[in-house]
């Protein structure tokens, strides 16, 4: 049995498929079901991506993000005229649940879900950090068998200056969803005047909502972008997991349901590598968790898909000097962790 992992029954892995075609397909009729487009595809970075776009009531063109070019998103947009409401998808998350899948506490579901309502994810939200990992044990069909917990939930957006596949010009209100909630969230700072990039809960202080951004300067303050009524604290190397995004779906204990953006696992794992060396201070203490959590994706795809991991590691180090020295020094602090996994990934590019 893998260290990190243990395979979930057939059964399962099976009902979270059916879950996630549903879900998904509840999302998209949700969307689209009321407007008058098409759906298309278009090469983003070497890849087909689908989009449904329409026409607004200004006359301007938006697109909506469907996903990659695979048969399930053929399948939901197939469906994705034909109701879906979610109600319906409660007993599926349920038998998912009952058959070993793994939910997520209701509380941090009910923040996603709210910033889902106020169209985050559909203006180029992605979800990060620990719930972003916890969410590929279901994607991918296991357990983790040293499952992480956190009270912070994180999310990122790629701003104003990185290409990726999800559309940035949708308008959204993250920083209205969390202070209208029934027991909201306090900007953790105010930035000239402005909703920061934190957040805490106004009665557990430990319960904090972040948003980040890649940074693409020497700058470290918080910025600003059109669509978004919340600051995005740049952090380093960010664009990594976000030019590779996928879907799935959180479910709680009650059958509660959310598709949201998050990045693919394998670049996430890599991501985890090249910030090892950029924690400092108090986020040094994030450091044990960032190797977990790389150390289990990596031992999943050892197993099942060494060359998906091998192909973001590659990437990694094509990227120039600082990327390929910040990769190296996350390899050597996994070797440390667990040799075995290091000494797949190859110093060649």
């Amino acid at each position: 049995m893998p260290e990190h992992f243990t395979d979930l029954p057939v059964s399962a892995a099976t009902a979270f498929a059916q879950l996630q075609t549903a879900a998904m397909a509840a999302e998209l009729a949700r969307d689209v079901s009321h407007l008058q487009g098409s759906f298309s595809t278009k090469l983003v970075k070497g890849t087909r991506q689908w989009y449904f776009a329409y026409r607004e009531n200004t006359h301007s063109v938006r697109q909506i993000y469907v996903g990659p070019d695979n048969e399930e998103v053929q399948r939901v947009i197939e469906r994705a005229r034909q109701q879906a409401p979610l109600e319906k998808l409660k007993p599926l998350a349920k038998s998912a649940l009952a058959l070993g899948c793994a939910p997520i506490q209701r509380k941090h579901l009910s923040v996603i879900l709210r910033l889902n309502e106020f169209g985050f994810f559909r203006a180029g939200g992605v979800l990060i950090g620990t719930h972003a990992f916890l969410a590929y044990a279901n994607q991918l069909g296991v357990r983790w068998n040293s499952p992480d917990q956190t009270s912070d939930i994180d999310f990122a957006h790629a701003g104003r200056n990185v290409s990726i596949a999800l559309p940035a010009t949708i308008d959204a209100q993250p920083h209205s969803a969390l202070t209208t909630m029934e027991s909201g969230f306090l900007p953790l700072v105010q930035y000239r005047g402005s909703a920061g990039a934190s957040y805490k809960h106004k009665d557990e202080p430990e319960f904090q909502v972040d948003f980040l951004t890649p940074r693409t300067s020497d700058s470290e303050e918080p910025i600003h972008i059109d669509n978004l009524d919340v600051a995005l604290q740049p952090l380093r190397f960010m664009e990594f997991s976000l030019e590779g995004v996928q879907q799935t779906t959180l479910f709680d204990p009650t059958g509660r349901c959310v598709v949201v953006n998050l990045p693919a696992p394998e670049r996430y794992a890599v991501h985890k590598l090249l910030i090892i060396g950029e924690r400092a201070g108090a986020f040094r203490a994030k450091v044990s968790k960032d190797l977990a959590q790389a150390a289990a994706l990596m031992s999943y795809f050892a197993a099942n898909d060494p060359e998906a991991l091998q192909e973001a590691w590659a990437d990694a180090l094509s990227r120039g000097p600082g990327w390929r020295k910040r990769a190296l020094e996350g390899r050597k602090a996994l070797g440390n962790l667990a040799p075995e996994l290091a000494s797949v990934l190859t110093h060649e590019r």
